[in-house]
């Protein structure tokens, strides 16, 4: 049993005096004897005590639960009171006062050491949870202030990129658009170069021959443009699902046909077209970055005298495509990387691309809300195939 100091507030001497060689007897040290509260009070004043045995009923002004509640909330010491009632008005006050034990008169020895031993105990354990709860409050108030100076920074860091990303995909407009323009006028000189090569001219060949490389390479550069003005409206969020009236058929001819004007080697496409309507609603401009770059794909990584096969099919509101070859494709290893931006697999060897043909061919995908899928190997070709919803 530890020592303690306790301060015995009782009006009757008798039991005072009884009280205070129970608690000597268990080396308790007692603080003094007060027969009222604000002796009590004044006590507890000049000297620390670990405990108070309180009676109910005192002299003076001041009886023991108005005691109790000043002795709480001035010195926060756990409070034993004593009492020879038990009726429940008394209980009632008691309790409001959050004691730490009740002792009813008479008692014993072994009942007041037993008390007093729960009483210290429930008076550590809830200033131990009382000082866990303020370090929870210093540390949940610490963290609020730290995420709040976080989120602010973030805040910061985001609308800085924002203005980053405006900034760079104005740039990349601006740019692209100015290239487009003169980029058309050598298409144009080239385009006519072919034309007059086609009278008797000594150097016809040649005229021909750098006439056509002239038209290819400002082709391939404005294909290039025409990609990085995509992901420059792509960057900015500025792609938009605009639906209209197409004419399928129409339409898969232009795709073809500007392919086919743009190979480079002796492939040749074989077409499928089933259950074509003549006429559907979607995207034709996101349609046609679709089926243009995944042809184009096939037809460049495929050799001369081998197959590409196109096969579109409408049913159930869907259009069903699939882009079939027989090339160098994709090796197992490399696959996620597909549809990333500027990714080209290390197997391309000296074919140009720029690697943002399928990348261009997802993100349409993804604002039609439709699925691409592929199989593919090393020196087996691959397989591209698309489900589009249309109306």
């Amino acid at each position: 049993m530890f020592s303690l100091k306790i301060l015995i507030v009782e009006d009757d001497a008798v039991s005072a005096l009884l009280l205070q060689r129970a608690l000597e007897k268990n080396r308790h040290e007692i603080l003094g004897i007060a027969d009222s509260g604000e002796k009590a009070l004044e006590i507890l004043s000049e000297n620390y005590a670990d405990m108070v045995m309180m009676d109910i009923n005192l002299s003076g002004e001041l009886d023991g639960i108005k005691t109790t509640e000043i002795i709480n909330e001035k010195y926060d010491i756990p409070v034993v009171y004593l009492s020879a009632s038990s009726d429940a008005e008394t209980l009632n006050k008691v309790v409001g006062t959050n004691p730490s034990a009740y002792v009813i008169k008479p008692f014993n020895i072994r009942e007041l050491n037993m008390v007093i031993e729960l009483a210290i105990y429930k008076d550590r354990k809830e200033k131990e949870l009382q000082k866990l709860n303020n370090e929870l409050e210093e540390k949940v108030e610490q963290r609020t202030i730290e995420l709040y100076n976080a989120n602010r920074e973030l805040t910061k860091a985001l609308e800085k990129e924002r203005e980053i990303n405006e900034l760079k995909s104005r740039i990349v407009l601006n740019v692209s658009h100015g290239f487009k323009t003169p980029l058309t006028s050598i298409l144009s000189s080239a385009q006519l170069l072919q034309i007059y090569a086609e009278k008797d001219h000594p150097f016809k060949p040649k005229i021909t021959k750098h006439a056509f490389k002239i038209e290819n390479s400002v082709r391939a550069l404005n294909n290039l443009l025409t990609s990085v003005l995509f992901f420059g409206k792509a960057d900015a969020d500025k792609i938009e699902y605009k639906p209209k009236k197409m004419f399928l058929g129409a339409f898969v001819k232009e795709v073809l046909d500007t392919v086919k004007a743009g190979m480079e080697n002796d492939v040749l496409i074989k077409s499928e077209l089933i259950n074509l309507p003549k006429v559907i609603t979607s995207d034709s401009e996101l349609l046609y970055q679709i089926f243009e770059n995944l042809l184009s794909n096939s037809v460049k990584y495929s050799k001369d005298g081998q197959e590409v096969n196109f096969k579109l099919e409408f049913k159930d509101s869907k259009l069903f495509g699939v882009v079939q070859d027989s090339g160098i494709g994709i090796p197992v290893s490399e696959q996620s990387q597909l549809f990333d931006r500027f990714f080209r697999a290390k197997n391309v060897g000296i074919v140009e691309g720029s690697g943002l043909g399928l990348s261009i061919a997802k993100k349409c995908m993804d604002v039609l809300k439709g699925e691409i899928t592929f199989e593919s190997s090393s020196k087996n070709g691959t397989t591209f195939r698309v489900e589009i919803p249309v109306r």
